[in-house]
This record gives C-alpha cells, structure tokens and sequence, in this order.
C-alpha cells in the first residue's frame, strides 16, 4: 500500500484530503505540521501544503526532504515562476490544492511510482443510472471552493465580498443540497466536486 506524509496547516483541509487519500487506497502515515523531527523516510512521499512553510525556509525545507523521499507541493495559487522554484528545490511535482482528486491521486502515485497499480478509490465513471448530483448555483460554488482551500467563514466573507453571515447561509445550502454534516465531510465533498477554481463573481 502506499503510504505518505501529509503536511497541512488547516485541519479542516487536512481531514478531507485525509479521508479522500484513504478512500484510494493510499494509507497517511503521518500528518503533522513540518519540524525538525520529520522523518520523511517512513512514508513514499510527502505532501506539503506551501501554507505550512515559512516564506525564510520553505525552499531548505522541501531541499531537506526531497534527499529522503519524492515530494509533492500543493500550492494554493499556481503560478510559472512559483512552480519553477518548487520544482528547482528537488519537488517531483507541484499541483493547485484545487486539481480534482482524480488528479490528486493520480500525482500521488507518479511520484510515488505506483502509477498504474492501483484500482481503488478513484470514481469511475458515472453510470447513468447514478443518482445526479444536486447542482449547487456560481455562488455556492465559490463559497464550497474556498472551504476546500481550509479558509474560515470570516475569511471567505473578505475574499468573495460578502458578509459573514451570507456565507453561513450559504454553507447551510450546500450542506443541505450535498447530505453532509460536518466541515470535514463539506471539505471532502468540496475536493470531490471541483476540478478547477470558478471565476469570482460580482454580488
């Protein structure tokens, strides 16, 4: 079984894309904040979130690790020059927090080399005779994107432009339109459904 490091700030994030890597088949072994006692040699690779490291040592640290194991950098805005620098520090790839998790696992396993050796966990595709899957409007698609990048209520309110208040509405919504009840479990839903990030939208 393959087995990775997860390192994440949000525990919000951390605990969907924990239960969405178990649900392929891919077992976390460790899923912590970086430190010096980090041993990236008990996992095939690990996943760090470029939230976790600080601006004066996140190039040292991925340098550090990448001598031990395959690293995978999952950056929050992905851009030429950012990815170049990851990639040039020894990262064996970087990818957006909010690829699919078809494309999340899918790097997993490349950089873990067990591309291929696996046939669980993945969604295959849907069958037509699979329940549809409520639609969520523009709004509540940006509101379900940004849990997914592990951000609280108050900061998705500033970044979208509304208040705190119409984005509990909203959450209540997709809660009740995906069946799901705890933040993990939105979060999860959240990596699930979006491939890409949706344009921001006035109002």
């Amino acid at each position: 079984m393959t087995r990775v490091t997860v390192l994440v700030s949000s525990p919000i994030y951390l605990a969907g894309l924990v239960q969405t890597l178990a649900d392929a088949g891919i077992e976390v072994c460790s899923a912590t904040a970086p430190s010096d006692q980090d041993d990236p040699r008990s996992a095939d690779a690990v996943l760090v979130d470029t939230d976790v490291l600080r601006p004066d040592l996140d190039l040292a640290r991925i340098v550090e690790m990448a001598r031990l194991t395959p690293v995978l950098v999952l950056a929050d805005r992905m851009t030429a020059t950012g990815c170049e620098t990851y990639l040039r520090a020894g990262a064996a790839r970087v990818i957006s927090k909010h690829e699919s998790v078809e494309h999340l696992v899918e790097a997993v396993r490349a950089v873990c080399g067990t591309a291929g050796c696996h046939d669980v966990g993945v969604p295959a595709a849907r069958r037509e005779s699979d329940p549809v899957e409520p639609a969520l409007s523009e709004r509540e698609q940006q509101v379900l994107f940004e849990i997914a990048c592990g951000l609280t209520h108050g900061q998705i309110a500033t970044r979208l432009g509304i208040s705190p208040h119409t984005v509990n509405t909203y959450v209540k919504r997709i809660r009740a339109k995906l069946r799901v009840g705890n933040k993990a479990e939105l979060t999860r839903a959240a990596l699930l459904r979006l491939p890409t990030a949706p344009e921001v939208a006035a109002g």
